[in-house]
C-alpha cells in the first residue's frame, strides 16, 4: 500500500525549503494552520448550530 514515511518526509521538507527559503516558512507553516483553523471551524459551527430562541413578548 502507499504509505508516507520519515525518510519521504524529509525529502518532502527539503524541497519546501529549497523552493520556499528558511524565510518564507514560518508564514507558510502560519497561513496553513490559520486555514486548518478556519476549516474546522466552519465544519464545528455547522455541527453545533441550534435552532433560534423564541424570545416571549411576556413581561413580569
Amino acid at each position: 500500500m502507499f504509505g508516507i514515511g520519515m525518510p519521504e518526509l524529509i525529502i518532502i521538507l527539503v524541497i519546501i525549503l529549497i523552493i520556499f527559503g528558511a524565510g518564507k516558512l514560518p508564514e507558510i507553516g502560519a497561513g496553513m494552520g490559520k486555514a486548518i483553523r478556519n476549516f474546522r471551524g466552519e465544519e464545528d459551527k455547522e455541527e453545533k448550530k441550534e435552532p433560534d430562541k423564541i424570545e416571549d413578548d411576556k413581561e413580569s
